[in-house]
């Protein structure tokens, strides 16, 4: 049976690779031996220089740079290609989707364009900085329990024109599009939930995606205010009726009516966790930001508030209410427990970035232009797709202080990169050896660059229409 699982994984991975191969339109060898360098090098990724000097890559430095920044990738194709790939469910067969946004900092690349300002934590309580870089949005598919896994399946870089719920909406249409096309949801099957974080516009979300079979778990400020739905009418009342109900506000609890449903949970790592739960809550939508635009009369769109109240945090002080927006209208007390629990899953999409940087080394390399980082992204997405494609095939190199996994599925990221070198001749390589070639006579000594790079300033680029 062992041995069954593990040539099932490893075809799934030589399958995979060849069709990552296939999405590869130019410097297609060096691309793929790229990735595979990162895959299996000894220790974190500090440089891109650092992984010509590995045997999976076959060529010199200068071709490593040639492919990133002259190299072709096929998105829309490969979009489809890891799609295709076995994808995690809850429990109840359902696909959650977390969408969230890492940044590749920059601050010291004033020539690289489509820079913008990203906001960043530091260990100081208000000590929050706005750095230049590139933000990226990321789609994954997460995984039931507390894991370091979960399953990327897009990445977009914000640009400065952007709007960031607009972008959201976008990204997410053409994920859920090739989900379904690949046959991991069928007419009949649980809506497919999205969660993220209050960085997203939930309502607005909702509304741009309402066409598609996708529910949306967002939290909320705890300042905000929302309405309740507007009181029935009155028989003979003249006059336009009133669209808002009475006020709720998250931080005033007199405006609170009873709660729809009240649940507790018992759990070890945050003690007891009370839940409340109101129906039919919807913001005052005003025509401003992006809704300034919307030529109709602006839409009530309800859904369901919860309030978490957990008795303990690790390592910090008396918890904060957690406050959540979903789509649905309704709720049970069972679903109540289950969102809660779905969003705080969308905290192992953290791990996945933490991965990304400080091991696979995302954001290592001084890239200039936007279009070579992208096109390394993608290369980072299609090697954590290979990580988890190997879970049923790469054999514990652990630490002697590190514990041993129950299964193979528990081991970590790291963990299965350590082996991914040994089950690489096994997975097979589409890439082709490299050509004997001499370098170019580069720049004549003792002369200099006469057209130096332009400068760029970060920031948003806002669109304003003209009035003659």
């Amino acid at each position: 049976m062992h041995d069954t699982g593990l040539a099932g994984a490893l075809g799934d991975l030589s399958g995979f690779r060849q069709r990552f191969f296939d999405c590869l339109t130019s410097r297609a060898d060096a691309l793929f031996e790229l990735a595979d360098a990162a895959l299996c090098a000894n220790g974190p990724v500090a440089s891109l220089a650092e992984l010509s000097l590995e045997p999976e890559h076959r060529r010199g430095h200068g071709g490593l740079y040639d492919a990133l920044n002259s190299g072709g990738i096929d998105i829309g194709r490969f979009r489809n290609v890891v799609a295709r790939q076995s994808i995690p469910r809850c429990h109840d067969g359902r696909i959650v989707l977390a969408i969230d946004i890492s940044h590749w900092l920059r601050p010291d690349a004033s020539t690289s364009p489509e820079r913008l300002f990203c906001h960043t934590y530091a260990r100081g309580k208000g000590q929050a900085q706005m750095i230049p870089g590139w933000p990226y949005s990321f789609v994954a598919a997460l995984e039931p329990g507390r894991t370091s896994w979960t399953a990327l399946l897009d990445a977009v870089r914000m640009r400065p024109e952007d709007e960031h719920t607009g972008l959201a909406a976008a990204q997410l249409r053409t994920v859920v599009g090739n989900l379904i096309g690949a046959g991991h949801w069928r007419e009949g099957d649980p809506d497919i939930w999205i969660v993220g974080d209050s960085g997203y516009d939930g309502p607005r979300l909702a509304f741009l995606l309402a066409d598609l079979p996708v529910q949306v778990l967002v939290r909320l400020r705890s300042d905000r205010v929302l309405a309740l739905p507007a009181p029935p009418r009155s028989p003979g009342v003249r006059g336009r009726g009133t669209r808002h109900g009475a006020r709720f506000a998250f931080a005033d609890p007199r405006s609170w009516p009873s709660p729809a449903h009240t649940t507790t949970a018992d759990t070890a790592r945050y003690g007891t966790a009370a839940a409340q739960s109101w129906n039919r809550l919807h913001p005052k939508l005003t025509r401003t930001g992006a809704w300034a635009r919307h030529d109709d009369p602006l839409p009530i769109i309800e859904g369901t508030v919860i309030r978490l109240q957990v008795e303990r945090l690790p390592g910090a002080g008396t918890p904060k209410p957690l406050w959540l927006w979903h789509s649905a209208l309704a709720t049970t007390p069972e679903r109540v427990d289950r969102l809660w629990q779905t969003f705080l899953r969308r905290f192992d999409l953290e791990h996945t970035f933490r991965f990304l940087k400080q091991t696979l080394g995302w954001t290592a390399p001084r890239l200039r232009t936007p279009e070579a980082a992208d096109r390394w992204t993608w290369l980072m997405l299609a090697a954590h797709t290979q990580l988890r494609l190997a879970r049923g095939a790469v054999e514990d190199a652990r630490r002697p202080w590190e514990r041993s996994a129950p299964t193979p599925a528990r081991l970590s990221p790291a963990r299965i990169r350590r082996g991914f070198r040994r089950i690489r001749p096994a997975a097979g390589s589409p890439a082709n050896p490299p050509k004997h070639s001499r370098p170019g006579p580069g720049r004549p000594r003792g002369s200099r660059n006469t057209r130096p790079a332009p400068h760029h300033h970060p920031g948003k680029t806002i669109k304003t229409d003209t009035k003659s």
